[in-house]
């Protein structure tokens, strides 16, 4: 059994039944967000050692996080089953203990844990739920962890406010997305030629290495097109193939992958580039530029106008915030260490300083 399905089952045979006695008058939303394989369906038995298991978070207002949040962990501790379907109840192999703060509680003992929305914006992705979220925000959010949030289901929806809360985040703003999508082919710029010229000179490990990070970079461009959020390492490759351009991508990027030499390399970089340039328009991205593939300079490296692509985009961004700022990217465009990708309130404090005026 699936993760969701098991958590889905939890909340509807064991806990909801005992909320309604013990708390019948308590509005509330239930689902699953944050840790997890099951959140993307990606869960296996190999997961489920990452707080996999049968497990439930409630969303309640302020005034009743207050009155019952704690009545209701210590409360479900004391009546809990053993299992559920055979699975052990509590965090005795999940790696990420619950979240105890001001507006999010839970035990170890049990999967049931009491949050508020404010509550999750700030132990979740750090932020101030009484600020708004502007564009330069946006961009430091990690997109794994907003992916945490609005993947995962929502099981009941008595309140409203986990279903406001995904929704809100579940796109970020359109001049955002040009503004990472510009990023992403200014990195494309910055290093296509590199491929045949490490080739060229007898370097073949570098030639390798510089074409799995342009593969990555056009996957990239990809999960942006399709509004999607892309998720960590290990997932990225398996979220790709979900993707609509990965029927024409995925065949181009693993020939660029396998290519024995430099030349073929750079090929079918080149087709990949062109193909995810044309997917732009479709998308509501257009760009004020023809896509086109050519020589670099005269030399013999395979190489796309992306410079001018990704100036095209930047130029049709409107946001005050964003219009006419240096294209460095996003968090997740910057780096991937992931001291700062799990971490939202460290990722906001090197944004600040990057993008200081």
């Amino acid at each position: 059994m699936r993760g969701l399905e098991l958590s889905r089952l939890f909340y509807r045979e064991v806990v909801r039944p005992w909320l309604d006695e013990a708390f019948p008058s308590l509005r509330h939303d239930a689902g699953i967000f944050g840790y997890g394989s099951e959140l993307l369906g990606l869960d296996d038995d190999m997961s489920r050692d990452h707080n996999w298991g049968p497990r439930v978070q409630l969303v309640v207002t302020g005034a009743d996080f207050a009155a019952h949040a704690e009545a209701i962990v210590n409360g479900f501790d004391a009546v809990k089953p053993a299992s559920f379907l055979s699975e052990p109840i509590g965090y005795r192999s999940r790696p990420h203990p619950p979240i105890v703060a001001d507006d999010a509680l839970g035990r170890v003992e049990h999967g049931v844990e009491v949050f508020t929305a404010a509550g999750i914006l700030r132990t979740r992705l750090a932020l101030d739920p009484a600020a708004s979220v502007d564009t330069l925000t946006w961009l430091s959010l990690p997109e794994q962890r907003v992916l945490e949030l609005t993947a995962g289901e929502v099981f009941h929806d008595g309140l409203g406010e986990l279903s406001n809360l995904r929704d809100t985040f579940a796109n970020c703003p359109h001049d955002v997305s040009l503004y990472k999508l510009s990023a992403q082919w200014r990195r494309i710029a910055d290093e296509q030629a590199f491929v045949g010229r490490a080739g060229h000179v007898g370097d073949d490990l570098g030639s390798r290495v510089i074409t799995a990070r342009l593969v990555h970079d056009v996957m990239r461009i990809c999960f942006l097109l399709e509004r999607q959020y892309s998720p960590y390492p290990k997932w990225f490759g398996s979220a790709f193939a979900r993707l609509s351009a990965a029927k024409t991508l995925t065949p181009l990027l693993n020939a660029a992958m396998t290519a024995e030499s430099w030349e073929d390399r750079q090929r079918y970089l080149a087709q990949a580039y062109l193909a995810a340039a044309e997917m732009h328009e479709p998308a509501g991205f257009s760009l004020s530029v023809t896509p086109r593939i050519g020589p670099y300079f005269g030399r013999p490296f395979l190489t796309i106008n992306a410079e001018d692509i990704s100036a095209g985009l930047a130029s049709a961004i409107t946001d005050p915030l964003l219009r006419g700022r240096a294209v460095i990217g996003s968090i997740d465009q910057i780096t991937d260490a992931t001291p700062l990708i799990v971490a939202p309130d460290r990722a906001r404090q090197v944004m600040s300083i990057l993008h200081q005026t």
